[in-house]
């Protein structure tokens, strides 16, 4: 469901994460029509690097 949400809405992706600052900077850029496909891309890479913390913490446990 967040993959979903990282490419309709980059933005709304950074605020489910927890990361509320970088929600509000891809606002902004997903704003213009070009910056689209920058702030989707970096929304799915932050999801990823979010979901590869949460297994790493799982491990420490």
């Amino acid at each position: 469901m967040r993959l979903i949400i990282a490419l309709l809405l980059p933005w709304l992706q950074f605020f489910t994460i927890g990361r509320p600052f970088s929600g509000l900077v891809c606002l902004f850029l997903q704003i213009t029509v070009i910056g689209w496909i920058p702030a989707s891309i970096w929304s799915v890479y932050a999801l990823s690097q979010y979901k590869t913390d949460q297994k790493l913490a799982r491990m420490a446990k």
